[in-house]
């Protein structure tokens, strides 16, 4: 059973509770509108991420939607009404920047995917650290369909599926389902959609059963590897390894593999 929410922040955009175990949940709040990535959502959602990155007990961020779409992507009500390559570059390099905040938070991101993610929504699941759907929920980068190759959404795309699955899903604009997402590795879990709630407590619980130093260490430490060659890759992760086991908790785990018993976690230093 959840705690009740410490912190509740009310938006017209975006919803942000935290619990007591230091779970965020931020839900996107314009269902009327698909969800989309306009300027103030942009904003709303880096604001949040911001302040789980300046939380020293958070834990995990769950990253939800409200309506029949999970997100549909940028407005392009808001991208036809300013034709200015200026303002383009400045509303991309902010979507970057809130995507790479999301990758180098210390705690995973969970997205909870409830309807249709597309474009910078199917971004914002390929960005996630980890990804439950709906068997009800589909995805696509179908901006090829207005003449505008979904370029920014094939970074994270590129990085969860092979690269021949990414490009038929980007030159195609065609969607895909759940299931066909769970294949090709975009979303870890589908279920029916009365048990998305459960499905990523279950995943909550079992992130939350481990040392938070670790899956700090560990997230830094997966995404800088995927980046650099195979030799380099391991020299860093035998470094973080070497690191993690001089931690009191990977101390403690060991010592009570060693004992036959469960281990005892050290609080995290304040």
């Amino acid at each position: 059973m959840n705690a009740a929410p410490l912190r509740a922040d009310a938006s017209p955009f975006l919803l942000h509770t935290r619990d007591a175990r230091g779970v965020h949940r931020l839900v996107l709040n314009q269902p009327a509108s698909f969800n989309v990535l306009g300027e103030d959502m942009l904003a709303a959602l880096q604001a949040a991420l911001d302040d789980v990155a300046g939380d020293p007990s958070a834990r995990a961020v769950v990253l939800a939607a409200r309506g029949k779409a999970f997100c549909a992507g940028h407005d392009l009500k808001e991208l036809r009404a300013r034709p200015e390559l200026g303002y383009y570059q400045a509303l991309f390099a902010r979507c970057s920047r809130l995507m790479l905040s999301m990758q180098n938070l210390p705690v995973p991101v969970i997205a909870q995917v409830q309807g249709l993610a597309t474009a910078a929504g199917c971004q914002l699941v390929a960005q996630s650290d980890l990804a439950v759907a709906a068997d009800s929920a589909s995805f696509g980068v179908n901006g090829i369909d207005l003449g505008l190759f979904c370029a920014s959404p094939s970074v994270p795309l590129a990085r969860n599926m092979l690269p021949k699955q990414a490009m038929e899903m980007l030159l195609t604009g065609e969607f895909i389902t759940a299931g066909e997402a769970k294949s090709r590795g975009l979303v870890n879990r589908v279920v029916p959609l009365d048990r998305l709630d459960a499905e990523v407590e279950s995943l909550l619980l079992a992130i939350l059963a481990k040392p938070r130093e670790a899956v700090a260490m560990g997230k830094a430490l997966f995404y800088k590897q995927l980046e650099t060659g195979v030799e380099a890759a391991y020299q860093l992760a035998g470094q973080t390894m070497a690191c993690n086991l001089m931690h009191p908790a990977a101390q403690e785990g060991v010592q009570a593999f060693i004992d036959k018993r469960p281990p005892h976690w050290p609080a995290p230093a304040p």
